[in-house]
């Protein structure tokens, strides 16, 4: 989790900026207002950005998870490999020390000590059962030594892969810090004004929501009304985008990644204009934020540094990228 705390963009529309804007400042000159509007708009640019580079950072996160599975997975098969190289090699070895101890025969050996015809077959399917046993024996083994070394690369390779990616989980946290520093720098850089309009939870009213696991997702969200975003973090006090969503269908029931990234591809797609309660909207083209929509007009989501998670116009959050529906 990210350790840094701060909280995920809302990109408002022009509309919703404006209002935002204009209820928040004092009366000025003219030329006040572009200067307010500016701040605004740069402070929303810097979230975006490190909005995108959290997403980022928790992809990288998870991507090391499944790596060390992956690693985990392979030593396993590399100890099991081992074993039962050295059982089998142990059988291989007595039945070495049969066959010098007295075990061994060929055809004439067996013809020339058999008592009888019937002794003769004896001992000729002994050699035979022998020799099976031990060419099986020599086969499981090759196979075991085989594993084993397929098992010590498949390890190897996981394990340089690890290493690789936790540089990478570093250099993001890196570029997340101070991309975070930068937008918190701007932030309170706007009008207290401002900033209270901004940390204004919004509708808190009773919202019915329909029947169905959607519908259930739908109302875990809508508790959330009011609760800071934090970058990187899994609730239940404070939420990023892409927590809230994975939260809520959790909720439901339903298990979908953890990244904004993942949830854009969960479910099956639909168009703007069949949106409905439940849906999973994800915005800009680099899909580094998230939303729910409560309807075919509004969305909660987990926004930005200093705005709780709250309802907005879908189209007021940023540029809709894919819309995605779990259920139905």
């Amino acid at each position: 989790m990210v350790s840094h705390p701060s909280r995920r963009t809302v990109r408002g529309a022009l509309v919703a900026t404006a209002a935002v804007v204009a209820a928040a400042l004092p009366t000025t000159p003219a030329t006040a207002q572009p200067s307010a509007a500016d701040a605004l708009a740069k402070y929303n640019e810097l979230s975006e950005k490190a909005s995108k580079l959290n997403q980022d950072h928790l992809k990288a996160q998870g991507d090391l998870a499944a790596k060390q599975g992956e690693l985990d997975k392979a030593k396993g098969d590399l100890a099991n490999a081992q074993k039962a190289e050295e059982s089998l090699r142990g059988q291989v070895d007595l039945l070495t020390e049969a066959t010098f101890d007295g075990a061994r025969f060929n055809q004439i050996s067996a013809l020339l000590v058999s008592d009888s015809q019937q002794d003769f077959l004896n001992r000729m399917s002994a050699i035979n059962i022998l020799a099976a046993d031990n060419a099986d024996a020599l086969k499981k083994l090759q196979e075991a030594v085989d594993a084993a070394d397929n098992a010590t690369k498949t390890a190897n390779e996981a394990t340089e892969t690890s290493k690789k990616l936790l540089s990478e989980i570093e250099q993001k946290k890196a570029d997340l810090d101070k991309q975070l520093a930068e937008a918190q720098a701007q932030y309170r850089s706007l009008s207290a004004s401002v900033r209270n309009q901004l940390s204004q939870a919004g509708d808190m009213s009773n919202i019915s929501v329909p029947a169905g696991t959607a519908g259930k997702a739908l109302e875990f969200a809508l508790a959330q009304r009011g609760k800071r975003y934090v970058y990187g973090s899994n609730g239940p006090d404070t939420w990023d985008c892409s927590s809230l969503i994975q939260a809520a269908y959790r909720y439901a029931g339903v298990s979908i990644g953890r990244t904004s990234y993942a949830q854009a591809a969960a479910g099956r797609p639909v168009s703007r204009g069949e949106v409905r309660a439940g849906d999973i909207i994800v915005y800009y083209s680099s899909q580094s934020h998230v939303a729910m929509a409560v309807d075919g007009i509004r969305a909660v989501h987990a926004s930005t540094e200093g705005v709780p998670v709250r309802i907005a116009d879908i189209d007021s959050i940023g540029p809709i990228s894919v819309i995605r529906r779990i259920e139905g």
